[in-house]
């Protein structure tokens, strides 16, 4: 497939395009409040981190959606951030990668921007494929555009809070585990890990609450047709672990882990 990748930033024309493209992420995933609160605004206030590819006809087929933020001294959103001092699997310190990942990474970018905060790593935030051009191995390569677009800027690093891509299908297992599941050639078990592997990123840990969503029962029936009507964890199609739901007080909750992988550049 023959592609042009740009930014934002340089067709600015192509926004509705970007924005616009379908894609297939479950309908609970769209109402996580941290993503609705801040991920539109990455191509409004940070275009030149959103890559996009067009393909020869014109169409928008992939993007890639990152953001900068400072990771080192305070971490994430600095000292008024939501994370404190533990990072991921208990450890501690400066430049610990936050245990609430794709949350606490996506608003801390912002409040680092708000406050003039420098940046000194980037964070991935998605990289989404087109459903009709899935299997190509277009995240690969806009994998690839990501990591040689922060270097172009003068990072030294990109860590990406990923979601696996088979992770849903083994809803029950615990991502510690499953994370560092590997192959017998060694690559790992799950194949988005197993992209960013290759491409020469690092498993460094779980990021146990990663994304919330937290909502009525009656929403949660609206987004999974399923009848949310007994106590304790459900099973829900394209989550990667069960969600917690409490009939009794109205509400339920799904709580996603990620897997942290670093990217040196």
């Amino acid at each position: 497939m023959v592609l042009t990748i740009a930014s934002l930033a340089e067709r600015p024309e192509m926004y509705d395009a970007v924005t616009g493209m379908a894609d297939t992420w479950p309908e609970f995933i769209r109402n996580d409040l941290v993503g609705n609160a801040h991920y539109g605004r990455i191509a409004v206030e940070l275009p030149e981190y959103v890559l996009f590819a067009e393909d020869g006809s014109g169409e928008v087929v992939a993007h890639a959606y990152s953001v900068p933020f400072a990771l080192g001294g305070e971490g994430p959103g600095g000292d008024e951030g939501p994370g404190g001092d533990e990072g991921p699997g208990g450890g501690e310190g400066p430049g610990a990668l936050p245990a609430r990942g794709w949350d606490e990474v996506l608003a801390g970018a912002f409040g680092d921007l708000r406050r003039g905060v420098a940046p000194d790593t980037v964070s991935a935030i998605s990289i989404v494929v087109a459903p009709h051009a899935q299997g190509t191995g277009l995240s690969a390569r806009m994998l690839s555009a990501m990591r040689d677009n922060a270097r172009a800027k003068g990072f030294g690093e990109v860590v990406a809070p990923v979601r696996p891509s088979a992770k849903h299908v083994e809803p029950w297992a615990a991502m510690e585990e499953y994370a560092f599941r590997t192959r017998e050639d060694g690559l790992p078990h799950d194949p988005w890990l197993r992209v960013h592997v290759r491409a020469g990123g690092r498993i460094e840990a779980v990021a146990p609450a990663s994304m919330t969503v937290a909502a009525s029962l009656d929403e949660w029936r609206e987004w999974t047709g399923l009848p949310f009507d007994k106590e304790g964890r459900v099973e829900v199609p394209g989550a990667l672990v069960p969600v917690h739901c409490e009939p009794s007080r109205g509400y339920a909750v799904y709580v996603e882990p990620n897997v942290w992988v670093r990217h040196a550049l």
